[in-house]
């Protein structure tokens, strides 16, 4: 098992790629908290897990908050080697059409709850001697998409935050890196599906973004992940891994 013994916190980990990454690192022999800001799903996926998963309700914008689940991760497992900064959403809207508070909240929930996290988890990586941290980048980080510009904007410093961080805690031997999905189906899309007026088309328009003529799963993303925070990665840092189909290869 390639994370047998280590302990692993995932945010954003109550669906998607988050629950896709703390299933595998369970099944990979990983201890795993599950913090998301919906206690009852975060709960629901500990539970399917079983004994080497807790859930834990967290505001990652709130240093607090964060602070706390990082102490309630080290309380019960009694250390933390893997962080995995997934926590996210999307708002549409051009610089001249999104409001500033929809502006700040995007920007504090993708890219201020990576400074947030790491803060307070990599000092107990160094107590351990090691550690990795994965962050959630996206294709936006070099590509830009119509009415997204906080989206882009925040990734694109998740992106430039990873090498940043990379470069600071490499003499520490904790690895910082990213990973950039493609299209990845999750809830969000479902819940489009219901107010877009040709869902066929739509579905039809999210596969074509990539050269392969589909869209991921959070399975695949995970895998990537996964990668990043084991020892097989070991010698990479400060990288980004692109996962999306060929997309950003156009």
């Amino acid at each position: 098992m390639r994370l047998e013994g280590k302990i692993a916190l995932v945010t954003g980990a109550a669906a998607g790629i988050g629950e896709a990454t703390a299933e595998l690192f369970a099944k990979e022999g990983a201890y795993v908290v599950i913090a998301d800001r919906n206690y009852e799903l975060a709960k629901a996926v500990a539970e399917s897990i079983g004994d080497k998963a807790f859930a834990v309700q967290v505001d990652v914008t709130s240093a607090q908050q964060v602070k706390e689940m990082v102490q309630a991760t080290v309380a019960k497992f009694g250390g933390l080697d893997i962080l995995v900064n997934n926590a996210g959403m999307g708002t549409r809207g051009s610089v001249v059409t999104i409001e500033e508070d929809e502006w700040d909240l995007l920007i504090d929930v993708n890219l201020k709850s990576v400074y947030l996290c790491s803060k307070f988890a990599i000092p107990e990586m160094v107590k351990r001697g090691k550690g990795s941290v994965v962050n959630l980048a996206s294709t936006v980080s070099v590509a830009g998409i119509p009415d997204r510009a906080a989206y882009c904007a925040a990734k694109g410093g998740v992106a430039a935050l990873t090498r940043a961080m990379a470069m600071d805690h490499a003499e520490t031997n904790v690895r910082v890196n990213s990973v950039a999905p493609g299209v990845t189906w999750s809830k969000y899309y479902d819940q489009m599906l219901k107010e877009v007026p040709d869902p066929e088309a739509f579905v039809a328009a999210l596969k074509a973004r990539a050269p392969v003529n589909r869209y991921a799963s959070p399975d695949e993303i995970a895998t990537a992940i996964l990668y990043l925070a084991s020892d097989e990665s070991s010698f990479v840092t400060g990288s980004m891994v692109t996962v999306d189909g060929g997309y950003t290869a156009r």
